[in-house]
C-alpha cells in the first residue's frame, strides 16, 4: 500500500519514474528504461524496466505492471571493457614504436603518433585508406598483403622485415609484428601492426659488411 515512487525510488529519479508510470496508466507503455534502484541495505542496482499497462476484463486500466531485469553486472562488465579499450587506445597512441591497424578490408584504422613522426603522414591522411595500395611500395605490396591477409585469418607473423617510404621519399626499414585483432565475440576485426625502425641497424650492418670485404 505504500507509494512506490516516494518510498522506493531515489529522489533524483522520482520525476522520470513517475512520468513513465503515469504514461503507462494512460495506456502508453515504456520499454527498456534504465532505472537505478537502491536495496534496503544501500546497495545500488541497475534495472532495465518495461512498464506495461494493466487492464481488467473489460479493458479498463487498473494499474501498471513493471517487469525488470537486473543489468548491474552487465553494466559493470561493459564499463570495464570500455576502460580497457580506452587504456589500449592510449597505449597505442603514446607507444614509442610505430603502430598501425587495419580493418578487415585492409583500410587503416589505427595510426599512432610515432608512425606519424617517423613517416610524415598524419593520422588524418591515413585513416580509411588502403594500407598496402597507398603506403607500401609496389615491389613489396604482395608480400605485405600476404602477411596482413594471414593475420586476418588468425595466423600472426613476427619479425617481418620490409621497407616503408616517408612522405618525403626517404626509405625506412621496418621490422613488423602483425597481430590479429578480435572483437568481444572473438570475431576477427582487423590487424594491429607493431613496428620497429631498424634503418640505422641495417645501415651499420651494411657498412660492416662492406668494410669486411
Amino acid at each position: 500500500g505504500k507509494n512506490m515512487v516516494q518510498c522506493f525510488i531515489e529522489p533524483e529519479n522520482r520525476q522520470s519514474v513517475n512520468d513513465i508510470l503515469m504514461k503507462a496508466l494512460a495506456g502508453s507503455e515504456t520499454a527498456n528504461y534504465t532505472l537505478p534502484l537502491m536495496s534496503k541495505h544501500g546497495k545500488r542496482y541497475t534495472v532495465l524496466l518495461n512498464a506495461t499497462t494493466r487492464r481488467d476484463a473489460k479493458g479498463h486500466i487498473i494499474g501498471v505492471v513493471g517487469v525488470g531485469q537486473d543489468i548491474t553486472q552487465l553494466n559493470q562488465v561493459m564499463a570495464d571493457s570500455k576502460r580497457i579499450a580506452d587504456d589500449l587506445t592510449r597505449l597505442i597512441e603514446t607507444a614509442n614504436a610505430p603502430i598501425f591497424g587495419i580493418d578487415t578490408q585492409g583500410k587503416v584504422s589505427e595510426w599512432n603518433a610515432k608512425a606519424s613522426s617517423l613517416l610524415g603522414f598524419s593520422k588524418a591522411e591515413t585513416i580509411g585508406k588502403n594500407l598496402v595500395s597507398n603506403f607500401i611500395t609496389e615491389e613489396f605490396r604482395e608480400s605485405v598483403h600476404n602477411v596482413l591477409a594471414a593475420a586476418l585469418s588468425g595466423k600472426e607473423t613476427a619479425n617481418f622485415e620490409f621497407p616503408l617510404f616517408t612522405k618525403d621519399g626517404k626509405r625506412k626499414e621496418i621490422l613488423l609484428n602483425a597481430t590479429t585483432r578480435r572483437g568481444p565475440d572473438g570475431e576477427v576485426t582487423g590487424v594491429i601492426g607493431v613496428g620497429q625502425d631498424i634503418t640505422r641497424i641495417r645501415e651499420i650492418t651494411t657498412e660492416q659488411q662492406r668494410n669486411a670485404e
